[in-house]
């Protein structure tokens, strides 16, 4: 997932030790998810909000990938907001 983490992080001036321990995790945890090799847990999505003052949605842009069991795709917009595009074709000839 493409986010915001290491921009925001050195905005306010910090290390990523410095941004790990406000958060109560671990560095490495802070420089996975803002190399995009690890996504954040939810509680932990929450408290990143917290401290940057920012949205969930101002942080990170999910990329989700068609599903091609359903055709669901979601697409990020330049508002930050998502629109899901079901495949009604796909519904109907699954099963």
């Amino acid at each position: 997932m493409n986010n915001e983490v290491k921009v925001l992080r050195a905005a306010m001036g910090w290390s990523q030790e410095e941004l790990a321990k406000n958060l109560g995790v671990s560095r490495q945890a802070v420089n996975a998810i803002e190399r995009g090799k690890h996504d954040p847990s939810l509680q932990l999505a929450f408290a990143m909000s917290e401290v940057f003052e920012k949205s969930i949605e101002a942080i990170f842009n999910p990329e989700i990938q068609a599903d091609s069991h359903y055709g669901k795709t979601l697409r990020s917009t330049t508002q930050g907001n998502a629109d899901w595009n079901v495949s009604l074709r796909a519904l109907t000839t699954a099963g």
